[in-house]
């Protein structure tokens, strides 16, 4: 059977040592937000994925969830935890004390989530959702919408989703056909069919609260024509109750690969009542705070399940005897050695170790800084913490939930036969990890979206930000004792990321073919950069905590041996993706459709 243990020592270590949490302390609204009791909090945290999510994911993997008669019934223990999830304010963890929220830092749920997904990432979907409808009302609802559905959001109470997505449309939003036309009473007649809607329908909450994309009769063609709309499963009477069934059904649900506990569904919408979020035809507006935050989720569900992939591989390869060491039995009393004795084996437990680590810290660098966005009052340090978010959230989407993918499969590998079986729990993870990399943007979308938005916005100020950043990292490492060698590891590879940019900026203006082939391949270079640069901060912390005498001190002797493989041999995979990048498009365009 598997198991899971919070990494909260990582975790601590990221928090105070690499990021300093404290400083949040210090920004309006969270002077009680002390490093103790934000440490309190995860731990306790901690303590319920451990002892109430995880048990109940495999259950509810063999079970999976159940439509009979429009309605779905979750696995057995599910409503039980969500009870005890609400009744302990896990749902109101980081959201405004205005509406019941407790106004912690969002930090502190971005740390939650990761530990969530490793938990029990069907379960996680859930609450993630209603977060993610908190959030855009928050920021583009009125007040009426605000006091009427966040107070149920934020305690619980009510669920909520996101509905994009339509069959003939995908990602291809513009192409939407869902209508909305207004109603005398100032409403709108929402109708139309949406597929892949997470936590569409379920038993958790008394009511669920869509938030749709439609178009109104008027509405300009593409996306400039999209609006959003609030459209409850059940119509809120004025005292806050539950009124009429609106016109919102639950036509089927997706049999799927994995996630089988998290019910994903086909909503039917037929003249259900809705409500404008924001302005008319501006919906995308709105839908990006959900969407860019639900990006940044889903990271963080390739790291979690990442983490415990590794976790159950690494206590297997230690207990597991088969073959004797190349240089002779280190298990000489026993029939064989552990297979962690092994080159191989080692060497793939110790990339998953070294991305996961690194990765957790690259995600930590962008929470903590979506808080100093939202609240620091220097306007110079908002739009600095604003920019590295805004570039970092498609590399933190794509690239820990590819590398989030391959470190499962890595981890399966690992227990060999056993690995594929389902009493392990390692064939758990691959299925659930695969969707990471398809939902909420392609990783395709995602790099996309990177060289095609990110790079050039603001005539190339965030990459411009991260450069320096990264840069001057390096020129302070490479003077520091210890530290040369991964100095000069990161340089090199950040070097070929400065050139693989500047050769998308040159080739993109005369072929845009160029830029879409190289796409991908540029985002996982980034992605591989800055993990490193993550790497070259602990590096540097955890040499100066050896100085100091640290009395952990095999914690921190560990993280410069981590270093020192994953700048070794994983980072030197930026020579290849500049090689691919530089190869261009023709050899990809060159072929007509039949030639296939």
């Amino acid at each position: 059977m598997p198991a899971y243990h919070a990494p909260l020592d990582d975790i601590r270590y990221l928090l105070n040592d690499v990021h300093d949490i404290g400083q949040l302390s210090a920004l309006p609204g969270f002077e009680d937000a002390t490093p103790e009791m934000i440490d309190e909090v995860l731990a306790g945290g901690a303590t319920f994925c451990e002892d109430v999510l995880f048990p109940i994911n495999q259950s509810g993997d063999a079970e999976g969830i159940a439509l009979v008669n429009g309605e779905v019934k979750t696995p057995t223990g599910f409503k039980d935890a969500y009870t005890r999830y609400t009744a302990d304010g896990w749902t109101a963890i980081s959201a405004e004390p205005a509406y019941g929220g407790t106004g912690l830092p969002e930090m502190v749920r971005f740390v939650m989530e990761e530990m969530l997904c490793s938990a029990n990432l069907s379960f996680s979907m859930y609450p993630g959702l209603s977060h993610g409808a908190y959030s855009a009302l928050m920021s583009h609802g009125s007040d009426e919408l605000k006091s009427r559905y966040l107070p149920k959001l934020i305690d619980g109470t009510w669920g909520g989703t996101m509905c994009l997505t339509e069959a003939q449309a995908g990602t291809d939003l513009g192409i939407i056909t869902t209508k909305a036309v207004p109603t005398a009473d100032g409403a709108y007649d929402i109708t139309g069919t949406k597929i892949f809607i997470s936590a569409g329908e379920h038993d958790l909450t008394e009511n669920i609260v869509h938030l749709v994309l439609a178009k109104l009769p008027d509405a300009p063609g593409g996306t400039k024509g999209i609006s959003l709309f609030v459209v409850p499963k059940f119509l809120p009477t004025e005292s806050g109750g539950l009124g009429a069934r609106n016109g919102v059904t639950c036509g089927s649900v997706e049999h799927k690969m994995g996630i089988k506990a998290s019910a994903t569904c086909v909503l039917n919408f037929d003249n259900a009542k809705g409500f404008l979020v924001g302005e008319p035809h501006k919906g995308m507006r709105a839908m990006f705070v959900m969407m860019n935050g639900a990006r940044l989720a889903v990271g963080l569900q390739g790291l979690g399940l990442s983490e415990v992939a590794y976790q159950n591989a690494l206590s297997y390869a230690k207990d597991r005897l088969q073959g004797r060491s190349l240089t002779g039995p280190k298990n000489p009393s026993g029939p064989a050695d552990s297979i962690l004795v092994h080159p191989d084996v080692r060497k793939g437990l110790l990339r998953i170790k070294a991305l996961n680590e690194g990765m957790r810290a690259l995600a930590y660098a962008v929470g903590i800084r979506i808080d100093i966005e939202h609240r620091h009052p220097d306007a110079a340090v908002r739009q600095d913490a604003e920019d590295i978010v805004a570039l970092m959230t498609p590399v933190v989407k794509a690239f820990l939930t590819d590398k989030g993918f391959e470190n499962t499969n890595v981890a399966l590998q690992t227990l060999g036969g056993h690995g594929y079986i389902k009493e392990y729990g390692i064939e758990q993870y691959v299925r659930d990890a695969r969707i990471a990399q398809i939902y909420e943007g392609t990783n395709a979308v995602q790099a996309l979206d990177l060289v095609g938005r990110k790079l050039p916005m603001e005539g190339g100020r965030l990459v411009r930000r991260f450069f320096e950043l990264v840069k001057g990292d390096v020129d302070a490492a490479a003077q520091v004792d210890g530290l040369e060698d991964f100095a000069k590891a990161l340089g090199a590879s950040f070097y070929q990321l400065q050139k693989a940019t500047m050769l998308l900026a040159e080739k993109g203006f005369a072929n845009p073919d160029e830029v879409g082939a190289a796409a991908t391949e540029y985002l996982q270079l980034m992605g591989y950069v800055a993990v490193g640069w993550q790497w070259l901060r602990m590096a540097t912390v955890s040499r100066q905590k050896l100085a100091e005498g640290a009395a952990n001190a095999r914690f921190h002797e560990a993280k410069l041996k981590t270093a020192r493989f994953y700048f070794s041999r994983v980072l030197p995979e930026t020579a290849t993706l500049l090689t691919a990048i530089q190869s261009g498009s023709a050899s990809i365009m060159a072929f007509a459709a039949d030639e296939f």
